[in-house]
């Protein structure tokens, strides 16, 4: 795992000397390579490479990046994990190839130039992002793995193509633009995140997962701008077909033969990311995921697993005993942190820093703790992500599971349930619910929103309007314009479930999971590994029928038996929990100056994306205990967080500071007007 970036001028650019922005942009990448760092530059060529490397397999020189092939046609600045490369050297090796490393970079060099790019490609089992040059076709090839696990950015100015694995490294380079995409800062505010087929800054895209785009200088002399350079993207993997194939060619067998089949797949998927030369260990909720990446991870190991949880105080939000007696059973060696709140909230100013673009999936909180926690003992952890995706975890999975025995009940009786939900919702939120001797599952799951979530899905007039109301967001839109109504394209499936499975995978997943994981274990400097998430078990759970994944009410089934044969069912049946902070009561409490203070910042920015008479209702609402906006507040906060980060003056590149936005206002003082959103919460 490292951190990557990459320039390549046009054939008429006016001097080599753009060239020497490598090192700054390289330079701020240093905490996702934090044990060396590399550069390759090609002044005749026009192109330069860098690289900061986190070493994992072969800690020596050999492993060196950016690397060449054995040739000498090829360079490479290489991101990620080629988890099958002991495989592909065997049979490299047997066609008569040698190997100076035992590095998985030099076999993808030797595969690309013994099978060719693209052929080699299908062949790579693993998560990846990289840079590679043709010297021989004078050609720049940017590649990516086929979930988007790791990330790459791409953009232009009238002289370079820019690429790296974070904006913090684009915005190194002189000349970039930072112009805020509109459409990208309203669909956040939406959904908590910038979706991966979008960028928060205009002129930058994010290399589509499973694709390949193919630039020579020349080429890019004629389309200069980000928009025209998107289009000469080819795809060397396509998750709707994937999707559809699997659904044309469905798995027949027995419940049995079916979680055999499964419990082979992900022994593989498991094995092959614990192959290491360092430390190792995994990331344990005690959910279903982890859990049984933890029992197949001490399953093939002769010792003690490493394991990690974070623990918090507020009930309802603590799942550190489950995962101890998880731990217990299995007899990893468990390390569990307590935190106070306190603790936790002290992180924050760090986040808009760390994500780079505005980010507020809450549970960020507790990823980026559990890999500092992590990074002290190993320096790679296997986590349980893509579960949820792969195998219908999430409540909209089950709805769309019930959907046809909830439209057989007639529309009248239906909307007579969605008041009936309604008042509970309203119950809800005045704290009626709290005063009732129910346990905190059940607290938590009477939430006042998700309540409001149900009443509208009750409501939906038929099924087409339930999948678009189980896709779309459930908060508000706190800002001024709507944001864009998605036009990803979608496999022709008939049920809902497919649908809903495959949205999951093709946005949420990509754009908000993987973007967590990402960020939080490289500020780490930890390689975060997702075994659940390996191309054969994708492929394995597209051609599932649906009750292997949603059976007697409950998702991820084919999962959960699999789980039993390791872990007892008492230790692991209960409600879905989720990585959960309790940002809703932090927000009224010990976030409650901060949030005035950044909620200030926002009423002066005078940038127009806030509806503010919005926000300041959200805000007096829920500080009153009104109604629970800890999801439209915590994702505004954030952005506006973001924005007075992003609008900091220019720090030196060994500060790891983004470049001054010249789109920004300097912030004001923002004392002044704290008292008054102290006064409008009550």
């Amino acid at each position: 795992m490292c951190g990557i970036a990459g320039i390549l001028l046009a054939t008429d650019a006016a001097s080599a000397k753009p060239l020497r922005a490598i090192a700054p942009m390289t330079t701020a990448l240093r905490h996702r390579g934090p044990d060396g760092y590399g550069f390759w530059t090609d002044r005749e060529a026009g192109v330069a490479f860098g690289h900061r490397r986190l070493a994992i397999v072969d800690l020596s020189e050999a492993g060196h990046q950016p690397m060449h092939s054995a040739t000498g046609r090829y360079a490479i600045t290489f991101n990620g994990e080629i988890y099958n490369f002991h495989d592909l050297r065997r049979e490299l090796e047997g066609a008569g190839h040698r190997f100076r490393s035992t590095c998985d970079t030099e076999v993808l060099l030797c595969a690309i130039e013994s099978w060719g790019l693209d052929a080699a490609l299908t062949r790579f089992a693993g998560m990846f992002a990289f840079g590679l040059w043709d010297k021989k076709t004078r050609t720049l090839h940017l590649a990516r793995d086929r979930m988007g696990k790791k990330p790459l950015y791409v953009a232009s100015t009238r002289d370079a193509l820019i690429f790296a694995s974070e904006l913090k490294a684009i915005n190194c380079f002189p000349g970039v633009c930072q112009e805020l995409d509109l459409d990208a800062a309203t669909t956040m505010l939406s959904r908590g995140w910038v979706p991966d087929d979008k960028c928060i800054w205009r002129g930058v895209f994010k290399l589509p997962p499973g694709s390949v785009l193919s630039v020579t200088a020349a080429d890019f002399a004629e389309a200069r701008s980000a928009a025209s350079l998107s289009h000469r993207i080819r795809y060397w993997w396509s998750l709707a077909e994937t999707a559809t194939k699997g659904r044309a060619d469905p798995i027949v067998g027995t419940d049995e033969e079916l979680t055999n089949e499964l419990d082979v797949l992900l022994r593989l998927a498991v094995r092959e990311r614990m192959i290491a030369d360092v430390p190792l260990g995994a990331f344990l909720s005690g959910g279903i995921d982890s859990s049984a990446v933890v029992a197949l991870m001490q399953a093939q190991s002769e010792k003690p697993v490493r394991t990690f949880t974070i623990a918090f105080g507020e009930c309802g939000f603590d799942e550190a005993p489950h995962a101890a007696e998880v731990a217990r059973h299995l007899g990893t060696d468990h390390t569990e942190l307590h935190l106070s709140s306190a603790a936790a909230q002290e992180v924050i100013p760090e986040l808009p820093q760390i994500w780079d673009e505005p980010f507020a999936d809450e549970s960020q909180i507790p990823t980026l703790l559990v890999a500092r926690l992590a990074r002290q003992h190993v320096t790679v952890a296997l986590t349980g992500d893509g579960g949820d995706e792969c195998f219908a975890g999430y409540a909209r999975h089950l709805m769309a599971a019930r959907a046809k025995r909830l439209h057989k009940v007639p529309s009248p009786l239906r909307q007579t349930l969605a008041a009936g939900v309604g008042l509970l919702a309203r119950a809800a939120r005045h704290d009626l619910v709290g005063k009732l001797p129910l346990s905190a599952h059940a607290r938590h799951a009477l939430r006042s929103d998700r309540l409001d979530r149900l009443t509208r899905l009750l409501a939906a007039a038929d099924e087409n309007e339930l999948y678009q109301r189980l896709r779309g967001s459930s908060t508000e839109n706190l800002a001024h314009h709507k944001p864009p109504i998605s036009v990803q394209g979608e496999p022709p499936f008939d049920d809902l479930l497919s649908r809903l499975l495959y949205d999951d995978m093709v946005g949420y997943l990509p754009g908000d999971i993987l973007v967590k994981l990402d960020r939080a274990s490289m500020a780490a400097s930890l390689e975060g590994r997702c075994p659940l998430l390996d191309h054969r078990v994708v492929d394995f759970a597209w051609r599932l029928p649906a009750d292997a994944m949603v059976r007697h009410g409950r998702g991820k089934w084919i999962l959960r038996q699999l789980l039993h044969r390791y872990v007892p069912e008492r230790l692991i049946d209960r409600p879905k929990q989720g990585f959960d902070v309790p940002i809703a009561v932090w927000l009224r409490g010990p976030l409650r100056i901060w949030a005035s203070d950044v909620l200030a910042d926002m009423r002066l920015s005078g940038d127009g994306i806030f509806d503010f008479a919005k926000v300041e209702a959200c805000w007096r609402d829920h500080i009153d205990g009104r109604q629970d906006h800890s999801r439209d507040l915590w994702a505004a906060l954030m952005f506006q967080a973001w924005r007075n980060e992003t609008c900091k003056p220019q720090a030196p590149a060994t500060e790891l500071r983004p470049r001054r936005n010249e789109t920004c206002r300097p912030a004001a003082p923002a004392a002044d007007l704290r008292g008054a959103f102290e006064l409008a919460g009550g």
